[in-house]
């Protein structure tokens, strides 16, 4: 199998933040891949803003480094990076004064498409919008990219909306949310609305419930205190889960269109029933090492912020009636593990007797780590003596069946900056969906505020608080494993 790779248009991409960890880490590093792979125009820029002080000497060496450091050495040569470090030039910002604008402003070639990347704090979107205007930077067909979080509430998200629409038309407005960006995520689409296998099985007739996991081994070490003030439903659910639940659960677009996409899971939101509290579970981890707990860890014995959540929700359409979808995420987990798992009905008449029950067909979808599929079908256990039945996946792991061409594949920051230089906005989020998942989220968080309920506690390395088991045992389910 030969993967396309097909060029983008000539472009300027300004990233305020150039020198920023996600610049150096993801952005940077993801560009230099797409350079390599032949998808960016010999005459690109890439010109980092921010307020160091530095010349394009220095920059590109910063930014050398970075590759050298988050870009395997198999995956890079001197050559293609020297290559690239061409592309890269630097001019220091001042985000809310006047320095630096005019020496932009003198970078930007006529003719070729304009993108800035806002990797700043969300308090610095109104200046940086309004200096790019006021120095004719931006023009009507530029795009701007911005990071989450997009608010921490329904107002703050409103506020920033319409901070970004004070400058911008909504077409030129990118929300990017990596999750959107990976493989998997864009096969779930493939594999729903271009197989008549799968579609037809895609409801409440056939499909038991729905799982979504996004569970991490890692704890909140140096993001303490940010994430002591927003939490796994703040920092995970609202967008990452909110949007794996909305490509899971929407209706076929009626094309393959930003528009067309983002309305139906526009409609998924909006169909959302209120949960009551029996149907969220909060949980903090702890730990036998000393300090190394969530209320160590944000340097607060009374913090009630959870650091793991699960919640059963129910979509209130024809097509969903009666279908639960369980959520969970939450750090210091058993292992990194993100998947999407769709499980089917029981067969409603076993010929098998004493199987009756036990097997049920299952699509999982994995996001990370070792993007891919597997559907797990039942069939007869080998050998004789009788008809012994058992699962078995069909598996679909990328690395396997696309061979030495997985290794090209762009990661979801590549593709997401590529789409952004296309102009293709599908997986984007609107406004209007940022505003309507905080719409739904924002009494949930000021219920339990209210309650004053205190997060369970569960251990690291664990699948979290027990009583996250029991919100799907208490209706004969059980969580799929936790295995990375």
């Amino acid at each position: 199998m030969v993967s396309r790779v097909i060029p983008v248009d000539d472009f300027d991409l300004v990233i305020f933040g150039g020198t920023g960890d996600l610049a150096r880490r993801k952005i940077l590093p993801g560009l230099f891949r797409r350079f390599r792979s032949g998808q960016m125009p010999e005459g690109s820029r890439i010109i980092g803003a921010a307020r160091g002080d530095l010349d394009r000497a220095a920059y590109q060496d910063t930014i050398r480094k970075a590759i050298e450091e988050f870009v395997p050495k198999g995956a890079r040569s001197k050559e293609d990076v020297a290559g690239f470090l061409e592309l890269l030039d630097f001019v220091k910002i001042d985000a809310t004064g006047e320095g630096g604008w005019k020496e932009l402003a003198d970078m930007l070639r006529p003719g070729v498409v304009r993108a800035f990347y806002f990797s700043v704090a969300p308090s610095l979107f109104g200046a940086l919008a309004e200096r790019l205007h006021g120095h004719a930077c931006a023009g009507p067909s530029c795009r701007i990219v911005v990071e989450k979080p997009f608010g921490r509430d329904l107002e703050s998200a409103k506020a920033l909306n319409k901070t970004l629409r004070d400058h911008f038309d909504e077409s030129q407005i990118y929300r990017i949310d990596h999750y959107l960006g990976k493989e998997t995520v864009q096969n779930l689409m493939a594999v729903r609305f271009g197989n008549v296998l799968f579609e037809p099985l895609w409801n409440a007739q056939f499909i038991d419930h729905v799982q979504i996991t996004v569970a991490e081994s890692v704890g909140v070490e140096g993001r303490g205190a940010y994430y002591d003030k927003s939490g796994a439903m703040r920092d995970m659910v609202q967008n990452h889960l909110m949007q794996l639940l909305c490509l899971t659960a929407m209706e076929p677009p009626s094309r393959f269109d930003p528009d067309a996409v983002r309305d139906e899971k526009l409609k998924v939101i909006r169909a959302l029933d209120d949960l009551s509290p029996e149907d969220i579970v909060r949980g903090q981890y702890v730990s036998e090492k000393s300090g190394d707990n969530y209320l160590d860890v944000v340097d607060d014995p009374d913090s009630r912020t959870e650091s793991f959540i699960a919640m059963k929700l129910s979509v209130s359409n024809w097509r969903w009636a009666g279908v639960p979808f369980y959520l969970r995420t939450g750090k210091r987990m058993k292992a990194r593990q993100s998947e999407i798992a769709v499980v089917f009905k029981d067969a409603p008449h076993s010929i098998f007797g004493q199987e009756q029950g036990k097997h049920r067909n299952v699509l999982a979808i994995r996001l990370q780590p070792n993007e891919g599929m597997d559907l797990f079908v039942t069939i007869k256990e080998p050998g004789p003596g009788g008809m012994r039945l058992v699962d078995v996946p069909l598996d679909m792991t990328f690395a396997d069946a696309l061979g030495p061409d997985a290794e090209d594949v762009p990661d979801a920051y590549e593709r997401l900056i590529m789409d952004v230089i296309r102009g293709n906005q599908t997986l984007f989020m609107r406004g209007d969906e940022v505003e309507a998942a905080w719409a739904w989220t924002d009494p949930l968080i000021e219920g339990w505020t209210e309650r004053g309920e205190k997060p369970y506690t569960y251990d690291t390395g664990s699948s979290g608080p027990e009583e996250a088991a029991i919100l799907m045992h208490s209706e004969g389910r059980r969580w799929r494993d936790i295995t990375g």
